[in-house]
């Protein structure tokens, strides 16, 4: 190959060769070895979200009312406070190791935590020490999903074609909200079963492990897709960087990571938090809130709330795609928007207690998380440069959902108890949409653009040539970004 030539202003330029093609199909098996994560990572939560109340008299027996159902969500809350501990190592490790690799580590976690749990001794057993290991396999499933989002998001980014990067990476969240759904489903079903062979105690006496249990078949499902996926190109080229202290573009430690990308931190921590309130009040904390404040019964919430999610997953890739085109921004800008519009209407509607009531106010507070999620995995990854990205997004996802959003379904009912206004969950949604535009107005824009640190990523050679050819009037092209002389190597 000659030598790379230069623009006048001393910027290097773009070579056909520079350019990565990734073929749709091989997008397709990247992104699904990567969905199948979420899926099961999701799943976890709508078994534990459903069974809360369940979970409380099977855990909590001799814990008074109301404390024993805040004790179950405890559980979750503190899962979600360990994930911190997860991203901070498993991040900045697969900066190092690579994608693949983690993302096959947290995939094992997951699965034998979620397995362990259907086995565990109850209160009835062993009294209050059964809320121990419950919490301490929480904990475990805490810490590989530190580095799960993180990681796929990270992964699918990497591997989307540049200018479809809204479209492929929307598709990981549609995994992570059918893994919900099917895990809603599993209780409803389980429930229904075991109640007409064994009575309407069966749930409590053995049918709630059932749900937990199915996590083995899923789990060695889900390993063995993640170990065909490859790794993606950007980090094969962005692996010989060296660390640097000075160089932001270079991969960073935790320490670097703060002192060159705080200012994208702290945008990715907000739209994180707006994210994730909103989708843990629809998802994890629903179900609790459905049975406790209106006073539906478990098998009515699960059949009101799964085929909502269902078709708001099938919307996913379709605001992916329109993001594509309008970018992330605005989409984002009316996520947060509807948020503050449809929130209080829809938890008014909910009170009304009807099926057909419950249903409309669930599509409603869908409309700004499906707006939301749809773009997550595209936008977030996009703020930090490819050598430090899975570092970053770890930092960045996994303290926002630690101190927000896991802790939607503990603050919502906490904030309900002391008060005494159901409102109070829509109410803590808004402040963080709220939070969220204001963050909006920092971001740099990403659609369409090549990932920094990265090579442009395209569909096919014709699109690579014709990019290269109009690089210079471009606006979408910074070279400067680019690791052009790792690939002269």
């Amino acid at each position: 190959m000659n030598e790379k030539s230069s623009s006048a202003s001393g910027s290097p330029r773009l070579e056909v060769d520079d350019v990565v093609v990734v073929d749709t199909k091989r997008v397709r098996t990247a992104i699904g070895g990567t969905v199948v994560g979420n899926f099961m990572e999701w799943f976890d939560f709508g078994i534990y979200g459903y069974l809360a109340v369940t979970l409380t008299v099977v855990f909590a027996s001799d814990v008074p009312a109301p404390w024993g159902l805040l004790v179950t969500l405890l559980g979750f809350a503190i899962s979600f406070l360990v994930r911190p501990f997860g991203g901070f190592v498993l991040g900045p490790l697969g900066d190092r190791i690579g994608r693949q690799r983690v993302l096959f580590l947290t995939m094992a976690m997951m699965a034998t935590a979620t397995a362990l749990i259907g086995i565990l001794p109850t209160s009835a057993q062993i009294g209050l020490w059964a809320i121990i290991p419950l919490y301490l396999l929480k904990m475990v499933q805490g810490f590989s999903t530190g580095g799960e989002y993180a990681g796929a998001t990270t992964y699918v980014s990497e591997f989307s074609p540049d200018r479809r990067r809204g479209f492929w990476s929307s598709w990981l969240d549609v995994g992570s909200y059918v893994g919900f759904a099917a895990g809603a489903s599993a209780v409803a079903l389980t429930t229904a079963i075991t109640t007409s062979v064994s009575g309407e105690n069966a749930m409590v006496e053995y049918g709630w492990r059932i749900p937990f249990l199915l996590a083995v078949p899923l789990g060695i499902v889900a390993i063995y897709f993640r170990l065909r996926i490859p790794e993606t190109p950007a980090f094969e080229q962005a692996d010989t960087v060296a660390t640097h202290a000075d160089d932001p573009m270079a991969r960073q430690g935790l320490v670097g990571i703060v002192r060159h990308h705080w200012k994208a931190l702290l945008i990715g921590i907000a739209l994180v938090a707006a994210t994730n309130t909103a989708g843990y009040a629809l998802t994890s904390y629903m179900p609790t809130y459905l049975e406790k404040e209106v006073g539906v019964s478990n098998i009515t919430a699960a059949v009101a709330t799964v085929p909502v999610l269902l078709v708001m997953s099938a919307a996913l890739p379709l605001i992916g795609r329109l993001s594509d085109r309008i970018g992330r921004k605005p989409v984002y800008a009316i996520a947060a928007g509807s948020a503050l519009v449809l929130l209080v209407p829809a938890f008014l509607i909910m009170q009304i207690g009807e099926l057909w009531a419950v249903m409309v106010a669930l599509c409603m507070a869908a409309v700004p998380v499906a707006f939301y999620v749809a773009i997550s995995a595209s936008a977030l990854p996009a703020l930090f440069p490819t050598a430090s990205r899975f570092g970053a997004m770890a930092v960045a996802y996994n303290v926002a959902v630690s101190l927000f959003g896991g802790t939607t379904p503990l603050f919502s009912q906490a904030l309900i108890d002391l008060t005494g206004n159901t409102l109070m969950p829509a109410f803590y949604i808004m402040f963080f949409a709220a939070l969220g535009l204001v963050a909006l107005l920092a971001m740099r824009e990403t659609a369409k653009r090549p990932l920094l640190g990265s090579m442009p990523t395209v569909e096919t050679p014709a699109e690579a040539a014709a990019l290269v050819e109009r690089q210079d009037s471009d606006p979408l092209i910074d070279t400067s970004t680019m690791p052009l002389a790792i690939r002269r190597g």
